[in-house]
């Protein structure tokens, strides 16, 4: 079982409004990615809250998704991975860390990578554009205590580092990996390569 955490904590500050929520496609940009994974092979979407929780909650109200709330999020991203690791269910043998504010991400995307982690032998799966390592991340939950007590200060790249020998990285076709929302000029970049995506 292949669980995935999305993590939705954060503030926006450098966008100014909620990210999360802004329009993308037919729903908005946690809607669009929540939506990707649940259409893929991944079988648990746990979705880790902070700001604006209700407001977000609310948009995933009707999706088949676990909300956690993490009530330290202003600390960092790794504070939401550990809420979610947390309630990674017993049985689930490795875990998808996506970012909420990654929605060109594709179902396709996720199973490519769920078939290449299952294959290549490896316990944790990096998605690589061009030579540069991106996002989701997808490792053995046998690394879960370990994430939960260490890398504070680096995150999880302390993992990548710790573990080189375990890590293997899917060259893979789509840029989206390297592409998140940060600023308003990145949402329009993600707009624009929607609308070529569906013409």
């Amino acid at each position: 079982m292949i669980c995935a955490i999305v993590l939705a904590a954060g503030e926006s500050r450098r966008m100014g409004v909620q990210k999360l929520l802004l329009p993308f496609g037919s729903t908005t940009v946690i809607g669009h990615i929540v939506d990707q994974l649940v259409a893929s092979a991944v079988e648990q979407v746990i979705v880790v809250v902070g700001h604006e929780a209700d407001r977000i909650v609310e948009e995933l109200a009707d999706r088949p998704v676990e909300i956690v709330t993490n009530p330290d999020h202003k600390t960092g991203m790794l504070s939401s991975v550990r809420c979610g690791l947390r309630v990674v269910p017993q049985q689930a043998d490795a875990v998808m860390v996506a970012l909420g504010d990654q929605p060109a991400i594709t179902s396709g995307l996720v199973d490519e990578m769920v078939e290449a982690f299952r294959t290549t032998g490896k316990r944790i799966l990096v998605p690589v554009y061009q030579g540069r390592r991106g996002h989701p991340l997808l490792f053995a939950k046998h690394y879960r205590d370990e994430i939960l007590t260490d890398f504070d200060d680096v995150g999880l790249r302390g993992l990548l580092r710790a573990h080189p020998d375990d890590v293997f990285e899917l060259n893979v076709a789509n840029p989206a990996v390297l592409s998140d929302i940060d600023r308003p000029e990145d949402y329009q970049r993600e707009l624009d390569s929607l609308d070529e995506n569906t013409e």
